[in-house]
């Protein structure tokens, strides 16, 4: 699984979570819907759990109740777990969504990276990494299972044919720099910190990193350090 820390916060070891988590849970299968509220409410989340089978429902209790955390299946009807949580955000809500799709729906999957999601799974997600990535989320962060990882490298693969001459050309040397920190999970907060510069200067540079490298984003540009060799954990 890849953790991708918040804007302004370092990533802990163990992400920390409240000390119980209220979840809601949107899906139209009643057996799965039961079942990972059943997960939920046990160890080690200890969750208190609200439920709903229309996206539009849902979208309401999460509006009129306190939540921590959404559990949205993709093809939700009538709104898709995608448009769950751009309607969310667009309401200035903080509350995250944590997408879930079949095996099948990986492509789908990983396209959502580029949108307001806070967490990417499949439905037969490995338990453990399942809980620790949903810590991850309630603690602010973002997080994409190991099953879709491999998928996103992939698309990522046509454009990285000419990776390094491209970094070697387009990118400056402080760029590279803050490449590589973003490839450590390093936050805005210590990117600035380390550089002796603004929290909106280190985002400007990101915004053009993100340009010229054509990525959608934080988690696309710590794969691409990473796999480059620019980061060193």
């Amino acid at each position: 699984m890849v953790v991708i820390p918040a804007a302004d916060t370092n990533l802990a070891a163990e992400p920390s979570s409240p000390a119980q988590i209220r979840a809601l849970i949107i899906d139209r299968q009643p057996l799965f819907l039961a079942a990972l509220a059943r997960l939920l409410k046990g160890p080690p989340l200890y969750a208190t759990v609200l439920t709903e089978h229309r996206s539009d429902v849902g979208v309401e209790t999460a509006r009129s109740f306190p939540i921590d955390v959404v559990f949205c299946e993709l093809h939700a009807e009538p709104l898709s777990a995608i448009d769950v949580a751009r309607t969310l955000a667009q309401d200035g809500s903080r509350l995250p969504v944590i997408v879930l799709g079949d095996e099948a729906d990986g492509g789908q999957l990983v396209a959502a990276l580029a949108t307001d999601a806070a967490g990417l799974f499949t439905k037969n997600a490995n338990l453990d990494e399942f809980i620790v990535g949903v810590r991850a989320v309630v603690a602010g962060h973002r997080a994409v299972a190991s099953g879709l990882v491999g998928r996103l490298l992939e698309r990522l693969n046509e454009p990285v044919r000419d990776d390094r001459g491209r970094l070697a050309h387009h990118l400056s040397p402080t760029e590279l720099e803050i490449l590589a920190m973003v490839g450590e999970a390093k936050s805005i907060t210590a990117i600035a910190a380390s550089r002796g510069i603004s929290h909106k200067t280190v985002r400007n540079h990101l915004a053009r990193i993100y340009r010229k490298l054509e990525l959608h984003g934080r988690t696309e540009a710590v794969l691409w350090a990473t796999r480059m060799g620019l980061s060193r954990t």
